[in-house]
């Protein structure tokens, strides 16, 4: 059975389960989603979905019930109730998936968990991702210059966040 944590008219935001890591994987491989993450070994997504401190979700269409993509929140035990909004990996563009989810992420994080602060980063390149945190009220905190070692290359990350009350 299924434990579902959250939904909403469209999705449902459920536990991941070992079953789920293959899609987790093909997902993250996916040409249109590899260039803006850093992807994880399979024992990294499942040691990630037992830590008491992150929080591994599957993302359910939930007309079709299969899912479209995965999410990932760190630091639910931060003692400054300030919360990574660490991954969001969504298949199918384009079809508000992404900002539905965000939404089910935020309630999440300032109701269920108490945050005050739930933050991300993002490429630097990734615009169409930045643009979506923007339109869900994530405000550019500033930028991790050349931080991260990617295929041999450097690339910057740009902090964004939202704060409860704002």
């Amino acid at each position: 059975m299924k434990k579902i944590l959250e939904k909403s008219k469209r999705i449902i935001l459920r536990f991941t389960e070992n079953k789920d890591i293959d899609f987790v994987i093909k997902t993250e491989s996916n040409p249109h989603n590899a260039p803006f993450i850093v992807p994880w070994t399979k024992q990294q997504h499942k040691d990630a979905f037992l830590n008491k401190d992150i929080l591994h979700l599957i993302v359910d269409d939930k007309l079709t019930n299969k899912s479209v993509g995965y999410v990932i929140l760190a630091g639910l035990k931060n003692p400054n109730h300030s919360i990574e909004f660490m991954r969001i990996v969504i298949t199918k563009k384009k079809k508000g998936y992404g900002q539905e989810t965000i939404g089910l992420i935020k309630k999440i994080a300032f109701e269920k968990f108490k945050a005050h602060r739930l933050w991300l980063d993002v490429k630097v390149k990734n615009h169409i991702a930045q643009r979506l945190y923007e339109s869900q009220g994530f405000i550019k905190e500033g930028v991790l210059r050349e931080c991260l070692l990617s295929n041999n290359k450097y690339d910057s990350l740009v902090i964004m966040s939202l704060l409860k009350n704002k």
